[in-house]
């Protein structure tokens, strides 16, 4: 029973909680903000847009707010973001994903497109990937009419970008543009993957071997609420991307790959595992591999003040320049 009387369905601490009713209640994830015209600390402009009525897709967008002066414009580079949170919490509009984004934008002089997807449980994958499918092409196709974008952005440098269950959604979408192409023929320049949210039945690296044990770890637990039909449970391929009958990582759609893991992080060997099989797949294009050793899971967002967290935004920001 939980606090407000209802009868709990299923519990997953510290993150979220589900009632046989149907409400959910999200206990893990940062307040929303509204936009502003110019953020006071990085002169990077926001505002909300509407990508899709239906389905229901938004997305926060970030514009150096200096290009707004120029009579004639530069381009800059375009990333479109996927924020992480398990894919059942967070938010394209929370106050965390927009102090990163202000410094990311502001950092690489870029335009950044924040996807907001719809969560699980309430809308169980696969609905998140389409979602962020969806907002992928929406970016890139020329009847968008979004004059941030249309105006601004340099669709000959188109990076995809996420973190957590968001880098999982990125790595899926580069699979399905890498296998069907996007819109109007477009393909990613490149995609950064930080701490990336992929798990497996089998341990990898430093993982707990006890089966027990490993079923009721988060990592299990959340993907069996957010995708319970998924075929293979945990070694379904958009969570274990290197179990056989994968589809092959050399089909990875960008020229460019980063990938990041931390050090104290539980996803840390899963991040190493990915990139050293992408290193093996034959993919032809750029791969680097950074790992930020004293810190944990998502720590640029958590702890977005710190010097290491600072440190690795620029580095972010550097790969999109």
């Amino acid at each position: 029973m939980g606090s407000n009387g209802k009868e709990v369905a299923t519990e997953i601490l510290p993150f979220i909680r589900v009632y046989k009713d149907g409400s959910v209640e999200r206990l893990a994830g940062s307040p929303i903000v509204p936009p502003c015209a110019e953020d006071p600390e990085t002169s990077i402009s926001l505002k909300d847009i509407i990508v899709s009525q239906e389905p229901p897709i938004s997305a926060r967008i970030y514009l150096p707010k200096h290009l707004l002066d120029h009579h004639q414009p530069p381009k800059v580079p375009i990333l479109v973001y996927f924020h992480g949170g398990g894919f059942c919490f967070g938010s394209a509009f929370s106050f965390g994903e927009t102090k990163f984004m202000n410094r990311l934008a502001c950092l690489a002089n870029a335009v950044v497109v924040s996807i907001d997807y719809r969560l699980a449980p309430e809308h169980p994958l696969p609905i998140g990937y389409e979602d962020c499918w969806s907002g992928l092409q929406w970016v890139v196709s020329h009847s968008n009419e979004e004059p941030w974008v249309s105006t601004y952005a340099d669709f000959d440098r188109v990076y995809i970008g996420g973190d957590s269950a968001g880098a999982n959604l990125a790595h899926n979408i580069l699979i399905r543009a890498g296998s069907e192409g996007l819109r109007n023929g477009w393909l990613s320049l490149g995609a950064f993957l930080t701490h990336p949210y992929f798990w497996g039945s089998k341990p990898v690296g430093s993982e707990t071997k006890d089966v027990e044990q490993r079923e009721k770890l988060a990592t299990s637990t959340i993907w069996h609420l957010v995708y319970p039909e998924a075929a293979g449970g945990i070694d379904n391929p958009m969570i274990n991307p290197v179990v056989p009958g994968a589809p092959s990582l050399a089909g990875l759609g960008c020229s460019r790959l980063l990938v990041s893991v931390a050090g104290k992080d539980s996803l840390r060997d899963r991040g190493i595992s990915y990139s050293n099989a992408v290193k093996e797949s034959g993919w032809e294009g750029e791969l680097e591999l950074v790992e930020v050793e004293v810190e944990d899971h998502t720590f640029h967002i958590k702890v977005y003040d710190s010097e290491n967290a600072k440190k690795h935004i620029k580095r972010l920001a550097s790969f999109l320049v």
